[in-house]
């Protein structure tokens, strides 16, 4: 596939944003400004902006909790998404829904669920009925290799398989779930063995590069899109963070974070634009800078925006 600039460029500020947005809920996870912890998926931005970038805008995108770089990838607003992290009227859910359940039906982003595993049928349900309407459009579902042992995922997958439903089951595997290793947890020799068990093609890529995620879920949607069914692509990444902002991640080494540090996504990418696309090192400090201010100036909004009112904690509980 050949990569014009504008879609390079998108996807670099892209992930920096998720970056710094994640960066900003932190610090502010620390000065308590945010009430309860965030789950954050600092170096895990190549997956979710590779992915989400090889969709057609009319797809739609199931997140997993581990949900911010998804949802700024699938073009969320963040000025919203900062308000609603924040519990503020203003937020993209009125600020009652927080960090763990977003959504933005406007980006075709279906939401979330703070539930391990709790994607994949909702995904499922999404693609059977872009498969009885016969739209041609796909359904992306993110997960976690936390959720490879839920029930759930064995029997979406099963269900996506007997139906040939138009999913892409995405799998973030950062090797942990919550503290404990994938070795610990998952018996199965590999993310692909298991997809195979069911029928459904799979692909391992680098989380960590974009571009290999985007390649690997472009070449997949082409599939699924033209009725061939599921697909699994594993992206093989790693959380440069702890599970959530309390945790001190004391169960895995330094030297082992070192090591992936030294493959952060976005350091990656900024020496393939260079080298590889010859993209003038003066744009991708622009873009950066764009990231960050857009970062600031959402912080800012949400900060001096209006808390929600009881009454507004009734509103949307009943469909009217």
């Amino acid at each position: 596939m050949k990569y014009t600039e504008e879609l390079l460029a998108t996807m670099y500020y892209r992930m920096y944003q998720a970056r710094f947005f994640e960066e900003t809920l932190k610090s502010s996870s620390v000065s308590e400004k945010i009430n309860g912890v965030s789950h954050l998926s600092i170096g895990q931005e190549a997956t979710a902006v590779g992915a989400c970038m090889a969709m057609n805008q009319d797809d739609e995108i199931v997140m997993s909790f581990r949900n911010h770089a998804q949802a700024i990838a699938s073009g969320m607003e963040i000025k919203g998404m900062m308000a609603e992290v924040m519990g503020k009227e203003s937020g993209i859910n009125g600020g009652l829904s927080g960090s763990a359940h977003l959504s933005d039906v406007s980006v075709h982003n279906l939401g979330t669920s703070p539930a391990p595993g709790a994607a994949y049928p909702i995904a499922c349900g999404a693609a059977l009925t872009q498969q009885k309407k016969k739209t041609g459009q796909v359904v992306l579902c993110f997960g976690g290799d936390g959720t490879l042992d839920e029930g759930l995922f064995g029997e979406s997958l099963n269900l996506a398989a007997l139906w040939k439903l138009p999913v892409i089951f995405v799998i973030e595997n950062n090797f942990f779930s919550g503290a404990t290793a994938i070795e610990h947890h998952f018996a199965p020799k590999s993310v692909a063995a298991l997809a195979a068990s069911y029928g459904i093609p799979a692909v391992t890529v680098d989380g960590n590069d974009v571009i290999a995620v985007h390649s690997a879920v472009t070449k997949a949607r082409a599939k699924t899109a033209d009725g061939e069914g599921p697909f699994v692509v594993e992206a093989q990444t790693y959380r440069l963070c702890g599970y959530d902002t309390n945790d001190l991640q004391l169960y895995r080494s330094v030297d082992e974070q070192k090591i992936w540090q030294q493959h952060d996504p976005i350091n990656l990418f900024t020496t393939t634009l260079i080298q590889d696309y010859q993209m003038d090192q003066a744009v991708l400090e622009q873009l950066k800078e764009n990231a960050t201010r857009s970062v600031k100036d959402a912080l800012d909004y949400a900060e001096n925006a209006s808390d929600p009112s009881m009454n507004d904690a009734l509103t949307p509980v009943y469909a009217k």
